[in-house]
């Protein structure tokens, strides 16, 4: 019985992943599991030493974006320019590798500023930091190309070895030694995996040189637009992440560690509807469908952030032991704000990528502003409520801003080839 069962639910498992719904779940346990590694390192380390990994994580993730604007951009041409697809495969797995060495190296030279920035116990988890930039930023190029080519079972391993080997080996590494370095240690490591299958993947897929100027300029053009969504990309990242590095530097060290407890919820909140964007920003690109997506993607995202910051409210003591226990117990009563927080920047994460949908300008800058503010804010914060709050207002306002951006302009028609 086993032989006969156990081969038909493999196959269901990889028809499952074959599928958009595969990507789906493959995103789901990829945040999972990113996230479950940062509360198995809050339980494990406590919040001052959490406080670290917490910043040191949140600046990966503000490195991360070249990471984003290569995939965003690969699969957004493929999809748009069939014919032109060798072109651009080949423009952004060149690319991809020379940001990603190039990003390693500046980030790798400026470790011990991130050091003595972070009040980290050494330079080195900085430098594992400054490794990990390297293959993180590698898996974008890699993903986009499966994206565009709706590749789903590759697409879904990928996404499935950065959240499981996160937890498994960032939480293992860990539990044998409580330091900041061993659990970025274990990032590093994880992270090499997904790059591993993309390789495999993508073997065979070195196009030839350009054979004409038309070849040139798809490429100068994919290169382009991958540096301008990027730049998008880091502006919203940057406001997502940078409030827990403010939080590093102008709070005691407990306090910012119970800050980075809380934003635990925050990005629970704000990766739960992840694949919204996704399935969304097909019909983003598409002027006549675009007005109509982003209300319908803010409707769902308004309603399900709502439903978080009420379960915040009401059980507020099952959610501070999600965070990591007793020693987060300061932070108990305004988990309902974190959770507010990363509602408003599940809306903001649909806006900006609306921006890049329509290969828009104008969102980088204001979304940039805000993160000029939040610093400059967030340092007259003396308290985790004073804080919590501050960047609250900041994300309320630029999704107000954005939204009326979006949705009061003119649509027009798509313009013609």
């Amino acid at each position: 019985m086993t032989s006969v069962v156990e081969p038909r639910t493999g196959a269901r498992a990889l028809r499952l992943l074959r599928s958009s719904a595969g990507i789906a779940i493959a995103m789901a346990v990829m945040n999972i599991g990113t996230y479950a590694f940062q509360m198995a390192a809050a339980r494990l380390l406590g919040p001052v030493q959490y406080g670290a990994i917490a910043s040191l994580m949140a600046l990966l993730m503000v490195l991360s974006v070249v990471q984003l604007g290569l995939q965003a951009t690969a699969a957004r041409r493929i999809v748009a320019d069939p014919e032109d697809v060798a072109a651009i495969e080949e423009s952004i797995l060149a690319t991809t590798r020379r940001a990603a060495w190039g990003l390693g190296v500046l980030a790798l030279v400026c470790s011990p500023l991130v050091w003595k920035l972070l009040d980290l116990t050494s330079v080195f988890p900085a430098i594992l930091l400054a490794l990990s930039v390297v293959p993180t930023t590698v898996m974008g190029g890699q993903a986009g190309v499966l994206q565009g080519e709706r590749r789903w079972l590759p697409l879904s391993l990928m996404y499935l070895a950065v959240g499981i080997p996160r937890v498994v080996l960032g939480a293992g590494f860990l539990w044998i030694r409580h330091t900041e370095a061993s659990g970025m240690l274990g990032v590093l490591i994880a992270s090499c995996l997904p790059v591993v299958i993309g390789t495999l993947a993508l073997r065979g897929h070195r196009p030839d040189p350009p054979a004409n100027q038309h070849d040139l300029e798809v490429r100068r053009d994919a290169r382009n637009e991958a540096i301008g969504s990027s730049m998008s990309l880091l502006a919203f990242t940057a406001l997502a992440n940078i409030d827990v590095i403010v939080a590093r530097n102008v709070l005691p060290h407990h306090d910012a560690g119970l800050y980075a407890g809380g934003l635990i919820v925050t990005k629970a909140v704000l990766f739960l509807p992840q694949f919204a964007v996704v399935i969304l920003f097909p019909s983003m690109s598409d002027d006549t469908q675009s007005r109509q997506a982003i209300l319908r993607g803010l409707g769902f995202l308004g309603a399900l952030g709502a439903v978080c910051v009420a379960g915040a409210w009401l059980l507020k003591g099952v959610a501070v032991q999600f965070i990591g226990g007793s020693e987060y117990s300061g932070v108990t009563d305004k988990l309902w704000l974190f959770a507010i927080i990363g509602g408003l920047l599940s809306l903001l994460q649909l806006l900006v990528y609306g921006g890049l949908a329509k290969r828009g300008r104008t969102t980088k800058y204001i979304v940039a502003v805000s993160v000029a503010a939040l610093i400059g804010f967030g340092l007259l914060a003396d308290s985790v409520i004073g804080l919590a709050l501050t960047v609250a207002a900041i994300d309320a306002a630029t999704v107000v801003v954005l939204m009326a951006l979006h949705l009061l302009q003119r649509p027009t028609p798509a313009p013609a080839d």
